[in-house]
């Protein structure tokens, strides 16, 4: 006989199955339906969490004082915000960034459908967040089969507590992800949930030849897509796929404002014009948002609007992370076949993205699928359908962060 204490819980996790289902355009894998109603989601998650409100800022939802919210938002097929400011009090709600989350439930089952993992595998998890995907994985393998690592000791503390809670006792390590866990090597299959813009070649060495490696990916352009390499002797090699947007590894991190890192009063930039929209390349683009992000490498966009300035409506900033080169173009609000463009630093970056524009439109505009990565010792390049196209070698030293919002300045 069923207890009625558990009836709410189980009603939800038959909810959120659903859900899940509906997004992944097929049932959930028997494996990971098992997995989900034997370690429901709501017990991985902090009594406080954080929920977006109409503003886009985020507000403090508490167990304790609005239960029947809190249930509701831990069964939605949604990522919720577990920590801000890496655990720092905000004194306003729009000064609190998202720090560390539990994904959405749909991309947790469909990374681990990817991971394609089998009993009697060893997996390494980098991120363990709230503790719930190792808990999914140990229930699939066995708590002795899964290594989690986690690099904020707050957060994981709390998945200890709640893997205990729930006697799933995996080996979870306190420590910087990107390194791995060579103690535990080789691994049949690693999975990171921190997206990268590079992948560490500690992970390839630590993966058994003919496992796998899956990991969201980021560029400065745009954060979104998920690789998954196959490891060979000397390298891995594998292709995208348009799923997922995850928080960037914290050590991938920097916090760069255009008037405070880019932008100075002395800059004297040249003036032209473009005829390509900058919508085209921003906003919900994100095909082709991709593409160049893969394409130009170290180049990120912030839209100012109403920047303060006569006849602009609304500027698109584009910079470099080495904060050495900058371009603007602007919207007077009236026509939208012609922008005026401005360029400082040794690279003109709009020209860059209009060529990186024509080469993605020549190839017949190709989605993250005809992407790939090859990943050796000495390098890492992308490549659009086979490895020998190369569209870029990423660099292998530590990568600079993400932006922050501008702030308005008047150009010349």
């Amino acid at each position: 006989m069923t207890d009625p204490v558990h009836r709410p819980e189980q009603a939800a996790v038959r909810g959120l199955l659903r859900a899940v289902g509906e997004a992944l355009d097929g049932p959930v894998p028997r494996e990971w339906q098992a997995a989900i109603k034997a370690i429901p989601r709501h017990r991985f998650l902090p009594e406080r969490i954080w929920l977006e409100d109409d503003q886009g800022d985020y507000a403090p939802c508490d167990l304790s004082t609005d239960h029947d919210r809190w249930f509701e938002a831990a069964y939605a097929d949604l990522p919720l915000v577990t920590q801000v400011n890496d655990g720092h009090p905000a004194a306003d709600p729009a000064d609190a960034w998202p720090s560390s989350s539990a994904s959405a439930p749909s991309i947790v089952v469909r990374m681990l459908r990817d991971l394609d993992v089998r009993p009697g595998m060893n997996v390494l998890e980098i991120g363990t967040g709230t503790g719930w995907n190792a808990a999914l994985l140990a229930h699939r393998l066995g708590p002795k089969h899964v290594t989690s690592i986690e690099i904020d000791s707050e957060v994981s503390e709390q998945a200890w507590a709640s893997l205990n809670a729930t006697g799933l006792d995996v080996d979870l390590i306190c420590g910087d992800g990107s390194l791995g866990w060579p103690r535990r090597h080789p691994y049949d299959r690693i999975i990171s949930t921190c997206s990268v813009r590079r992948v560490p070649w500690a992970w390839i060495e630590q993966t058994r030849p003919g496992g796998i490696v899956l990991t969201p990916w980021d560029n400065p352009m745009l954060c979104w897509g998920l690789l998954r390499l196959t490891v060979q002797r000397d390298q891995a090699q594998g292709r995208f796929s348009p799923h997922s947007a995850f928080m960037l590894m914290r050590n991938h991190r920097q916090d760069l404002r255009i008037f405070r890192d880019v932008v100075r009063d002395e800059h004297i930039p040249e003036e032209s014009e473009t005829t390509l929209s900058p919508w085209e390349i921003t906003g919900d683009h994100w095909v082709a948002r991709f593409a160049l992000g893969l394409r130009l490498g170290d180049v990120w966009t912030a839209w100012e609007d109403d920047p303060g300035v006569d006849g602009v409506d609304a500027r698109l900033w584009v910079a470099t992370t080495d904060a050495r080169s900058w371009a603007a173009v602007d919207h007077d609000g009236r026509h939208n076949k012609r922008f005026t463009v401005w360029q400082y630093g040794p690279r003109r970056l709009w020209d860059e993205i209009e060529a990186a524009h024509h080469w993605w439109e020549e190839h017949d505009r190709p989605a993250p699928t005809r992407f790939g990565l090859t990943v050796t010792a000495e390098r890492q390049w992308a490549w659009l359908d086979q490895p020998t196209q190369s569209v870029r070698t990423l660099d292998h030293k530590a990568p600079r962060g993400c932006p922050s919002r501008p702030v308005p300045h008047p150009l010349p």
